[in-house]
């Protein structure tokens, strides 16, 4: 039988306590991933969009509201695909009415891919009470706790980078000691 003291280090029962532990903490991280993960499948599903036509939407109006324009290698670049798929997407995104192409104001040659104000509208109606939520929560916190938010989202990010560098390093390495040993050396 558990005692009630091994609780405390499963990780799943807290001890009274008025700041929060470690666990704590990693616990919320992961309830606010799951959160926005759900919250991104819900505007995929009502916008009736994949997460990278999303991705690529969300780029083209914030270019469009930095008054940068956006070539379809800029997608490509930005989403790290190939053009043919840049052109596909962009073909969905034509057909979804979320964007358009036109020409280059510059360049009779190239084209530029614009999102269309139905779509910045529906993005705005559909996320922005939810982003106006989120501003104010921010809005409230003192400059010396963004900063220590700030600080800390910083280093899980650079920690899960660090793993997937990790990961992609063993990959590299397992596919040269198969290519070796398939080779005879």
């Amino acid at each position: 039988m558990e005692r009630s003291e091994d609780f405390g280090r499963s990780g799943y029962w807290y001890p009274e306590s008025s700041t929060a532990s470690t666990v704590d903490v990693l616990n919320m991280l992961r309830r606010y991933r799951a959160a926005e993960t759900a919250m991104r499948a819900r505007t995929r599903v009502s916008m009736g969009m994949n997460e990278t036509d999303l991705v690529a939407l969300r780029f083209l109006l914030r270019e469009q509201r930095a008054g940068r324009i956006v070539r379809p290698i800029d997608i490509a670049r930005m989403l790290d695909i190939s053009t043919a798929s840049t052109t596909t997407l962009i073909d969905r995104l034509e057909k979804g009415g979320h964007a358009k192409r036109e020409p280059h104001p510059t360049d009779r040659r190239a084209g530029v891919v614009v999102p269309t104000v139905s779509s910045d509208d529906e993005v705005r109606e559909t996320l922005g009470a939810m982003h106006r939520r989120m501003l104010a929560l921010v809005d409230e916190m003192s400059d010396k706790d963004r900063g220590i938010v700030t600080h800390f989202l910083a280093g899980m990010t650079s920690a899960i980078e660090e793993a997937s560098d990790l990961d992609q390093e063993l990959r590299d390495v397992i596919r040269s000691h198969e290519e070796s040993e398939s080779s005879g050396e």
